[in-house]
């Protein structure tokens, strides 16, 4: 199984055993996401020891191993991004399974379980007509300041919706054309998205433009500019403008 079909499998997988646990109903809203979360781990973690032993995992609710440092390959999973989305029962939310090769998103998939669909590196979709005026995902509850001058620049709408990866595959399957996050994320947040994004023949990069490095000591990564590269130029043409 190439490194492309095991990320698509297991987010896949991961995704069906969180639709199970929510669809049982015997966890209250507020026990739910945690246990998701924990069940979710649980399963990506074994499923990824046994499947690539040599490689290094990071995972969000996983105790970090610096071991993983010294490794060139790294997993980097969030078994529930969005874990808030999921415990209400909304779909805008999703599973990350990504690997970081020498420190760049390279191989990734993520699931939207809530709508069927896995969306994977090695099988990108085709980016759909751009739309005019051009739409940008944001926050549901706190939409960041640099997203608001970024959209009065250049008139987009603004599309609230949940998760970082539900935001990130807006993106990659034609929902929206610009995601911008300033509000801080970590590494299991962006991995997968950056990878797919990536493979799709989206820019992505910090909002200052330089790359995405993945695999560090501090997993907090600032921020994230996923969008459609006719878009680049007046998307930080709007930034430097603040």
């Amino acid at each position: 199984m190439t490194d492309g079909e095991l990320a698509a499998h297991l987010a896949r997988v991961t995704g069906a055993l969180l639709l199970t646990v929510r669809d049982a109903g015997v966890c209250s809203a507020q026990s739910l996401g945690k246990a998701g979360d924990q069940t979710a781990n649980q399963f990506l973690i074994h499923a990824l020891r046994e499947q690539r032993p040599d490689d290094g995992l990071l995972s969000e609710e996983e105790k970090d191993n610096a071991e993983r440092l010294s490794r060139k390959r790294v997993w980097i999973v969030d078994p529930v991004d969005g874990t808030r989305e999921y415990g209400e029962g909304r779909n805008d939310w999703a599973v990350h399974v990504g690997l970081a090769i020498g420190g760049v998103a390279t191989v990734g998939a993520v699931a939207l379980p809530g709508l069927g669909v896995t969306v994977r590196s090695d099988a990108a979709p085709p980016l759909a007509p751009m739309q005019t005026p051009p739409r940008m995902v944001v926050s549901r509850s706190r939409p960041a300041a640099e997203a608001i001058t970024v959209a009065n620049a250049l008139g987009a709408e603004l599309v609230p919706m949940g998760s970082a990866g539900a935001k990130a595959m807006a993106v990659v399957r034609g929902a929206a054309e610009i995601y911008l996050h300033t509000g801080g994320q970590y590494e299991w947040d962006s991995c997968a998205p950056v990878a797919v994004a990536a493979a799709a023949g989206l820019h992505v990069s910090r909002v200052d433009g330089s790359p995405l490095v993945y695999n560090q000591r501090d997993v907090y990564m600032p921020d994230l500019l996923i969008c459609r590269t006719e878009l680049v130029p007046a998307v930080f043409a709007a930034l430097g403008e603040r």
